[in-house]
C-alpha cells in the first residue's frame, strides 16, 4: 500500500519548516508568497489532503466560511456567492452557503449552525428588517453590500452610484422622470433612493420627478411601471430609473406588454448588472457593481484578522447599452448625434 503523504512529507519537498506547512494550510497571510507556493507545489505534487476534522479539533476552527445571503433566488446575490466561492478557493478555503429569505430568525440560526461547525468567518448580506441585530461571536463577521449588526461593511457607495444614472438621464435630456426605489429598510435601498433623488433635484429643480417603493423584484417593477406607463403620453415619464435591474426587466416587460418602444418613447435603467441585464431586449443600462472586488475584499479582511477593521466602499461605474436614449422630443437631436451602446 502506498504511504500516504504527511504534513512532514511536505515541509521536506518545500524545503521549509513544518510549522510553515501548519500556517499555509491554515489561511495565515503573513506567510511569505514565495514559500505559500513552495508549500502549494509540494501538496501537488505529493496529493497531501489535510485531515480536516483532525485540524479542527486542534485548532477549533476548520478552512470554512460561511456566507449568508437574503434570497438566493436574486440574480445578484447568486452572482455574489459564486464570487464569494472563487475568492475563498484561492486562498484554500471552502464556502458554505445559507439563504435567510429575509428572515432575521433564519439568520440568526444560520449564525449559530455556522458557529458550531467552527468555520474561520462569516460573511453576511442582511435581511431586510429593521430591528437590530446582536451577535456575540469569537470568529470574524463581515457585513457584505448590506449592514448586518455593527460589523464592518463591505460595498459600493450606492448614492454615488445611484446619481450616475441620474446624470445620464439628464444629459440625454429627460426631465420627466420616475423613480422606484428598493425597500426603505435596507442600507442600500435608502442610499440609492437618496443618491438618484437628490442628484436630479440638484440639477435641475423644476425637473417633473416621481417616486415609487417597492421589493427588489420583477414584479414590484412591473406592477408599478404599469401604473405610470398607463397615463397619456405628456404626462408619463420619458425615462424611469431602478433601485434593481431585477425591477428595471420588470419595467421593460410592461412596456412591451403595452406596445411602447423602448428606448424611442422610454428609457429603462437599472442597477447592479446581473447576467440577465445584458440578456435582455434592448440590453440594460445599468450600474455595475464589482462583485469579484467586493466579494474577495470580504474574504480577505476575514482572514486578515484585523483587530478594528473599518467600512470599505469600492466604485461602481455606469454601463450604458440600449435601453437609454433621448426623450422623445429631441428624437432629431438623437438622429443627429446617433448612439452608441457598450
Amino acid at each position: 500500500m502506498d504511504k500516504i503523504p504527511t504534513v512532514k512529507d511536505v515541509a521536506t519537498l518545500a524545503g521549509v519548516s513544518v510549522g510553515t506547512v501548519s500556517r499555509v494550510l491554515a489561511g495565515e497571510l503573513s506567510v511569505k508568497t514565495v514559500l505559500r507556493d513552495k508549500v502549494h507545489d509540494a501538496i501537488d505534487a505529493l496529493g497531501y489532503r489535510p485531515n480536516v476534522m483532525a485540524r479542527a479539533l486542534r485548532t477549533s476552527k476548520t478552512d470554512v466560511i460561511g456566507l449568508i445571503v437574503p434570497d438566493i433566488t436574486n440574480p445578484f446575490f447568486s452572482q455574489m456567492a459564486a464570487s464569494a466561492e472563487r475568492a475563498a478557493l484561492e486562498h484554500r478555503h471552502s464556502l458554505m452557503l445559507a439563504s435567510s429569505h429575509n428572515d432575521r430568525e433564519a439568520e440568526q440560526s444560520h449564525i449559530s449552525a455556522f458557529l458550531d461547525r467552527s468555520v474561520r468567518g462569516i460573511i453576511i448580506v442582511a435581511a431586510n428588517v429593521t430591528h437590530p441585530a446582536h451577535v456575540k461571536s469569537k470568529v470574524p463577521i463581515v457585513s457584505l453590500d448590506r449592514r448586518f449588526a455593527d460589523f464592518p461593511l463591505i460595498s459600493i457607495n450606492h448614492a454615488e452610484a445611484a446619481a450616475l444614472v441620474a446624470d445620464h438621464f439628464y444629459e440625454l435630456g429627460h426631465r420627466r422622470i420616475a423613480y422606484i426605489a428598493g425597500p426603505a429598510d435596507t442600507e442600500a435601498g435608502r442610499a440609492r433612493r437618496e443618491g438618484f433623488v437628490n442628484r436630479i433635484r440638484a440639477l435641475d429643480e423644476k425637473a417633473e420627478l416621481k417616486i415609487f417603493s417597492g421589493r427588489f423584484d420583477y414584479e414590484s417593477g412591473e406592477v408599478i411601471a404599469r401604473q405610470l406607463l398607463a397615463q397619456p403620453p405628456n404626462m408619463r415619464p420619458t425615462a424611469i430609473a431602478a433601485a434593481s435591474d431585477q425591477q428595471a426587466i420588470g419595467v421593460l416587460r410592461a412596456a412591451r406588454d403595452l406596445g411602447l418602444d423602448v428606448p424611442g418613447v422610454l428609457s429603462i435603467a437599472g442597477f447592479d448588472d446581473i447576467h440577465l441585464a445584458n440578456l435582455v431586449v434592448p440590453r440594460l443600462t445599468t450600474v455595475r457593481q464589482p462583485t469579484d472586488q467586493l466579494a474577495r475584499r470580504a474574504v480577505k479582511l476575514l482572514l486578515e484578522r484585523v483587530s478594528e477593521p473599518g467600512d470599505e466602499a469600492l466604485s461602481a461605474s455606469l454601463i450604458i447599452r440600449g435601453s437609454t436614449a433621448p426623450p422623445p422630443d429631441q428624437a432629431g437631436h438623437q438622429l443627429k448625434t446617433g448612439r452608441k451602446s457598450r
